[in-house]
């Protein structure tokens, strides 16, 4: 696994980052208006009414949308950030397409300001690869899970023969790139916090050292 940064230095570095992106609608591996991440994991995450999901690391808020329409109005979306500008992007973008069924949180995603067993589906767009804890990112994530519950996010994979240059730049870390975990890597961080069912497909090449891929897993029910 990757040598981990000082977290308060990472963490601000990336915060830094993403609060000009939300001025500026500058994404880490493909932008659009509302969403700065790598893939669709709404489309993957097989969300059903009434369910509560939880955003990890919402930005301006695309994927928390979605999933609020996907879930109806006996469902319920967190999204969680930590950056003040993108959750003031987000709470504009939901009151201008009339989505009442969601809930925006500031925090980390490796303290998920939310009860045990609170939500029933965890997704994220290429937000989890930002952070220095990951293994800590996914006990959290088995923690507010209610058994049986789904995780289902895009993320950025490495490839295993990545340099350590790569690695060691915080500039490449906030471009996704660095703090990537491999396949092998992202599986072994998955069943040491305890995830069932772990699922992991590529899906397009993003950068020269990487990939984006669809990552799902479940928690025992």
């Amino acid at each position: 696994m990757a040598e981990l940064m000082p977290d308060i230095d990472l963490r601000e570095a990336v915060r830094t980052r993403y609060a000009a992106a939300a001025k500026a609608s500058e994404g880490c591996c493909g932008a659009s208006e509302l969403s700065l991440g790598c893939g669709n994991p709404t489309a993957v995450a097989e969300l059903h009414e009434g369910e509560t999901v939880l955003d990890l690391g919402s930005g301006g808020g695309a994927d928390v949308l979605l999933s609020a329409r996907r879930v109806g109005p006996t469902g319920r979306v967190y999204g969680l950030d930590m950056t003040d500008e993108m959750l003031a992007r987000a709470r504009a973008n939901a009151e201008q397409a009339g989505v009442a069924n969601v809930d925006w949180l500031k925090g980390y995603i490796e303290e998920v300001p939310l009860p045990d067993s609170s939500v029933d589906v965890i997704i994220s767009n290429c937000v989890i690869n930002l952070s220095a804890d990951k293994p800590k990112v996914m006990r959290e994530s088995l923690r507010v899970l209610r058994p049986g519950g789904r995780f289902a996010v895009s993320d950025v994979i490495a490839d295993p023969e990545m340099d350590d240059e790569t690695r060691s730049d915080i500039a490449q870390w906030t471009g996704c790139i660095a703090g990537a975990l491999t396949r092998e890597e992202f599986e072994t961080a998955l069943g040491a916090a305890g995830f069932g069912d772990v699922e992991i497909r590529e899906t397009h090449r993003v950068r020269e050292h990487a990939s984006s891929a669809i990552i799902r897993a479940r928690k025992p029910a």
